[in-house]
């Protein structure tokens, strides 16, 4: 439990650089709340939330629940002493803004959710888990394949998405050798997140820095080798550690159902109308994805025909990611039901956690934060602790609160604090989804004080990419 209380402790850590001597007062449209008791409120209403959600594997309480109470009562909150003051309209123009920014975010992630759920339908994943298990690679050799898949699958397929196939690799090929599957599962997760930090597809702060026009898709290549270093320093260290030895051979083969290989090209089409639509016309990035989510639908218009007669609507299976059954419709592909399977719990905790932070920087929290860390400290050292601290809590709602600051920092820094973020997270289990997802999946094998172990290891590469950014692209 000790972990869960050292995350709570650094919302506190930030909440008492909030409070300076500012007093109350009216100004023009906005009011200071810092030192206002809704603003006091506000600030242990999220606090109480937060450690609700970072204890999820504890007491079993989905993450979504907490935040969505917290946002609800900050805003209302804000909105009561607003309209005390005669403001009644200031705060409904900020929260509509910060749904605004949530709504594209959700639509930019459902789409994505939804071509990985076709994928997993139409046994994509799992024929390549079974290609690899069949190929009687050796332990050392395993450790490496599946780190490399894992850090170029990541830009495409998102990091959490990876690490559950690559992790379902090393458990079917593992058996009883549980250091090798602890191990193999640190170098999956270190590599994805690695792999997702130099792409608006890899993590979802990569895609919020993406979203802000902060950073275009061309230049999250200059981070493709600070990433590289990040994932190699800990793996060279750590496959001294991996047998040399040859699991037992497991025969097996699962063939793509029709239209899985076609649908990779759609979600590639997907992606570069995205691409195309945020670069070349200025539009939203999630207007692209819906647009490629209306190309998957017209293909499951034509798989419907194409097999019609031969496959029935009722037909439903369950195919296993590494211990990890997923109900899935096998025969007739209806896309409707890829966007159902979409993880909603967690888009709506990304509505929780964006209200509720947007709601603390409307109270004025976080342009206290950012003359503290930014302007005291300077860009680049707190660029640096938020990583650390994405590591400790969670990089989605630290990386949005950077974003809310939106602090003047060159470009580089703004990739900087993208490449930290994004790997800073790999420290510890529950610093990224990826880890988290793992040690449920592992069924007790990778843990929190097995991947403990490592963490200096993994430490030594976050500095070493910090390193390899400043020589390479400068600050």
């Amino acid at each position: 439990m000790n972990k869960y209380f050292l995350k709570a402790a650094i919302f506190f850590f930030l909440s008492i650089l909030s409070f300076s001597t500012y007093a109350a007062s009216i100004g023009g449209e906005t009011l200071d709340l810092t030192n206002h008791l809704v603003g006091y409120v506000s600030i242990l209403v999220f606090i109480i939330a937060y450690s609700l959600v970072m204890s999820e594997e504890v007491i079993h309480l989905k993450k979504s629940k907490p935040v969505l109470v917290s946002a609800g009562l900050i805003w209302f909150g804000i909105a009561w002493v607003y309209s005390s003051n005669n403001l009644p309209h200031a705060a409904e123009v900020a929260v509509r803004h910060n749904i605004l920014e949530f709504a594209e975010l959700m639509l930019f992630l459902l789409v994505a959710m939804t071509y990985v759920n076709a994928l997993l339908e139409r046994h994509v994943f799992e024929a390549l888990r079974s290609y690899l298990v069949s190929k009687n690679y050796s332990f050392r050799k395993l450790f490496w394949i599946t780190g490399i898949i894992a850090f170029f699958l990541s830009p495409i397929a998102d990091n959490l998405t990876t690490a559950l196939v690559m992790c379902a690799v090393i458990l079917a090929v593992g058996g009883d050798n549980r250091k090798f599957i602890l191990i193999g599962c640190i170098n999956i997760v270190v590599a994805a997140n690695a792999g997702g930090a130099f792409s608006p597809f890899g993590d979802i702060t990569t895609l919020m820095v993406w979203q802000k026009g902060i950073v275009t898709f061309s230049e999250f290549f200059a981070l493709v080798l600070p990433s590289v270093v990040n994932y190699l320093v800990p793996a060279v260290i750590m496959q001294f550690a991996v047998s040399k030895g040859v699991p037992e051979a497991i025969e097996e083969k699962v063939e793509i159902l029709p239209g899985g290989i076609v649908i990779i090209f759609l979600f590639l089409a997907t992606i570069v109308t995205a691409v195309s639509a945020h670069n070349f016309f200025h539009l939203p990035p999630a207007l692209g994805m819906m647009l490629g989510l209306g190309y998957l639908m017209f293909y499951s218009y034509y798989l419907t025909f194409r097999h019609k007669g031969t496959e029935t609507d009722d037909s439903y299976g369950e195919i296993n990611i590494g211990g990890i059954g997923f109900q899935q419709k096998h025969k007739t592909f209806d896309p409707f039901h890829r966007i159902a399977g979409a993880e909603w719990d967690t888009l709506l905790f990304f509505f929780g956690v964006i209200l509720s932070v947007g709601g603390l920087g409307f109270i004025g929290y976080l342009s206290l934060v950012s003359e503290t860390m930014y302007i005291g400290w300077g860009p680049t050292w707190a660029n640096i602790m938020v990583g650390v601290l994405s590591a400790i809590v969670d990089n989605i709602p630290v990386m949005f609160a950077v974003l809310t600051m939106n602090p003047d920092m060159s470009l580089n820094q703004w990739l900087l604090v993208t490449l930290t973020a994004g790997v800073g997270g790999s420290m510890l289990s529950v610093g990224s989804a990826a880890g988290v997802a793992l040690m449920g999946q592992s069924k007790g094998i990778y843990t929190f004080l097995g991947h403990l172990k490592w963490t200096p290891v993994i430490a030594l590469g976050y500095v070493a990419s910090i390193i390899t950014h400043i020589l390479i692209n400068g600050l």
